[in-house]
């Protein structure tokens, strides 16, 4: 199983951790993977490290949808690709949510579903460089003939002579995007995924196999989960230290009859959790909607405790059939405690 490393998305100042990823290189961290929220973007901290490190891949861990056209996506991507060395970048993207969408981008929430399925589709028939670029799609076409058009679009090629294999991943954890990432892309970045629910995004992805109908299987098709990792003699105290942000997601991030991270919490079970969780977060009761987050919710989801507690837990993950898994820690001794578990994994294997 290949490793990541997380560098997200910034706070109020943008610090990015070169120092980390430099390590993650050095200690054979197959990829690193930016965010976007609402603050910094996901594409320019990765050509800031591109030209820093020499090997990483190079992945936007979401790319939102709603920030750009699907032309100017595969131009920014297929630049950092061609600085940093053709084979690097990593394309991941994401619908985001209709609060982010309608409030910070000012376009409809639509239908996030064909939408994703044209820009995915104009990207593809951009970076392939196969004839100047037409798609007649439910959400996006190209050229523009809509309201306002003159009627005088061209369809282009681009001028870049860009990687036709530029790799495309969703991130999703819905039942019809995980079935689409099956269909039209090369890889998922799977949202809430915990080994327990391994074989049913694994019965999804293979429904878009079928889909396809290209004879698209498993070979080639990636699946990078993610997981904070905390050395601790103290686990009850790592895990309550993950429950702000979950609490933040399932209870804020997103209305409250649209949330996706609140959906994730309910198809793992925890259902009355997340109803409590949300009704608190959102009447401005924070610190009781922390306490309303179980510790075992929490405990599927990371690898905290003492490092025999850790490497345990780890072969749930690595027996899973993901193919990477993204590491969020601050800890160095945690990023060389991965490393060797995927290296011993690797060679028993």
């Amino acid at each position: 199983m290949k490793l990541g490393i997380g560098v997200g998305y910034s706070g109020a100042e943008m610090r990015l951790p070169v120092e980390k990823v430099q390590l993650a290189e050095r200690l054979g961290y197959d990829s690193v993977w930016s965010a976007e929220a609402y603050g910094s973007d996901a594409i320019t901290p990765l050509a800031y490290l591109a030209a820093v490190t020499s090997r990483i891949r190079l992945g936007t861990g979401i790319i939102q949808l709603a920030a750009r056209t699907p032309a100017a996506t595969a131009m920014a991507m297929q630049t950092l690709d061609a600085l940093a060395g053709r084979g690097r970048a990593i394309l991941g993207l994401g619908v985001s949510g209709p609060q982010i969408v309608e409030g910070w981008y000012g376009q409809p929430w639509g239908k996030p579903y064909w939408r994703l399925r044209d820009y995915i589709s104009i990207i593809r028939k951009i970076s392939e460089r196969k004839e100047p670029v037409r798609h007649e799609g439910r959400e996006i076409s190209l050229p523009y003939t809509g309201e306002g058009a003159l009627g005088i679009g061209k369809p282009l090629m681009s001028i870049l002579h860009t990687n036709p294999d530029m790799p495309i991943w969703l991130g999703s954890g819905s039942e019809a995007n995980v079935r689409l990432a099956g269909e039209l892309c090369d890889g998922i970045l799977p949202l809430g995924f915990v080994p327990a629910r391994a074989q049913v995004y694994r019965d999804w992805i293979e429904e878009g196999f079928k889909r396809a109908g290209n004879g698209k299987s498993w070979d080639g098709f990636e699946v990078q989960a993610g997981c904070s990792v905390t050395i601790t003699d103290d686990v009850r105290g790592a895990l309550r230290a993950v429950k702000p942000g979950i609490a933040l997601y399932v209870g804020g991030m997103g209305h409250r009859d649209i949330n996706f991270h609140k959906q994730q919490m309910e198809r793992r079970g925890y259902g009355e959790a997340a109803a409590r969780i949300q009704e608190l977060y959102l009447a401005g009761r924070k610190g009781e909607a922390l306490e309303e987050v179980p510790d075992e919710y929490v405990d599927e989801g990371v690898l905290v405790g003492p490092k025999e507690r850790i490497r345990e837990r780890y072969r749930a993950w690595a027996d899973s059939g993901i193919t990477g898994l993204t590491v969020n820690t601050d800890q160095t001794e945690a990023m060389e405690l991965m490393a060797d578990l995927a290296e011993t994994r690797q060679h028993a294997g």
